[in-house]
């Protein structure tokens, strides 16, 4: 669990889990929100929903750098 969680804060991991959640987020908050957003009929609710939909594009990136650079390290200590 060291090992990944030591993966998972690196600065090039966490720079683009950031990028991907910042675009893929702000697509599905369009996507999810714009009418309300047109209507200026958000809630408090919504406001905290919207935060939250940053989170699953950043853990979903995070968890497949992890995961490759894990595969890329197995493949290399194969090698020696």
């Amino acid at each position: 669990m060291r090992a990944w969680l030591n993966l998972a804060r690196r600065r090039d991991v966490v720079v683009r889990a950031v990028r991907v959640a910042l675009v893929v987020g702000t697509l599905l908050i369009i996507i999810n929100y714009a009418d309300r957003a047109i209507a200026n009929n958000l809630t408090g609710v919504d406001l905290i929903k919207m935060a939250i939909t940053y989170l699953v594009p950043y853990a979903v990136s995070t968890y497949s750098a992890v995961g490759a650079l894990r595969a890329q390290q197995l493949a290399q200590a194969d090698k020696r």
